[in-house]
């Protein structure tokens, strides 16, 4: 599974040539990577808020989505209109509207992402040290991984050095370094 940041939510904010001229790039990423995305046998999903979108962008996220809905191979999750708050707010109010309880069992169900497990590794990429509004709820035990190279530059040899540092990492959940080396504790059955 692998969950990239596109767009988001407070992108809206910048300078309007730029944003359509990064609408213009995504139509085109679409049209020319949903084709090879559906041979690799990608699943490709688009989490957002779709409400505020123009219906054309609409139309190409759902064609792309249906386009592969059925590969098995990997989960391509691709973050478009998205704010880990919204994100939150969007689960919160799911769950009040059916009136369920604010669990965080329940509320895990309803974000956006509920389809695929929370991300073990978080990599950010151009030399910042910040979440960025992306996948708050999510990334609670996330390892994180910065690098100063920009997204377009970040290539094999530069996954390959965050894995390794993941790989380095000890991940305990809340637990001691000598809670996870005690042996499990035996059970006997009577």
């Amino acid at each position: 599974m692998l969950t990239v940041f596109a767009f988001s939510s407070e992108n809206w904010s910048r300078p309007a040539d730029e944003v359509a001229g990064l609408m213009d790039l995504f139509a085109m990423a679409l049209t020319r990577e949903v084709p090879q995305l559906k041979a690799d046998g990608v699943q490709l999903h688009f989490v957002g808020e779709r409400a505020g979108l123009a219906a054309k962008v609409r139309a190409n996220l759902e064609q792309a989505e249906l386009a592969t809905a059925s590969n098995a191979g990997l989960i391509l999750n691709v973050c478009f209109n998205y704010g880990g708050r919204w994100d939150i707010v969007q689960a919160a109010a799911k769950l009040a509207a059916q009136g369920k309880p604010v669990t965080e069992l329940e509320l895990s169900g309803a974000m956006a992402l509920a389809h695929v497990p929370d991300p073990d590794l978080v990599i950010r990429t151009g030399g910042e040290q910040r979440v960025s509004n992306f996948l708050l709820w999510q990334t609670a035990y996330s390892e994180f991984f910065f690098s100063d190279k920009l997204w377009p530059d970040f290539d094999e040899a530069a996954l390959d050095q965050a894995i390794d540092a993941f790989k380095q990492r000890e991940r305990r959940f809340g637990k001691t370094s000598a809670q996870l080396q005690a042996p499990a504790p035996s059970t006997t059955l009577a």
